[in-house]
């Protein structure tokens, strides 16, 4: 099973304030051990809101909302995509996170969905098709 590790954003991360060496370091250091675990698939840091839009849909139209946004509690600052046995092993690797000065933090963990879980609404041929896709991803990436 594939889990997204959400990254809730703080006052801090939306004002651009970068982690220190010390942070970093630790950070390093869990990565490795998720690399070492063979559970980690990606894992990436994201800019202040600030820096981002949001497009809302309504029916064909379309809206744009600059940066930044309010409710900070609702933004994410980063994210790990891990791949786990169960909820209950991505919540170990959770508590796992170097979190150095004690400041309040929050990572939500959402299970990704997987191909079986659409059952017959996902034709064979859409099967292939998203195979297809996840291959020239790799392709480009790899």
């Amino acid at each position: 099973m594939k889990f997204m590790l959400l990254v809730k954003a703080d006052a801090r991360s939306e004002a651009g304030v970068l982690p220190d060496a010390a942070l970093l370091n630790a950070m390093g250091a869990y990565n490795e051990d998720l690399v070492r675990a063979g559970v980690l698939l990606a894992a990436e840091g994201l800019q202040a809101s600030a820096k981002g839009a949001r497009v809302y849909f309504d029916g064909r139209g379309r809206r744009v909302e600059d940066g930044p946004f309010a409710h900070t509690d609702e933004l994410i600052a980063g994210f790990w995509l891990i791949q786990a046995r169960s909820l209950d092993e991505a919540i170990e690797w959770v508590k796992r996170v170097p979190s150095l000065d004690g400041s309040p933090a929050q990572i939500e963990i959402r299970q990704v969905f997987d191909a079986a879980d659409f059952g017959d609404a996902l034709s064979p041929d859409l099967r292939a098709a998203e195979q297809r896709l996840r291959e020239q991803v790799a392709a480009r990436v790899g």
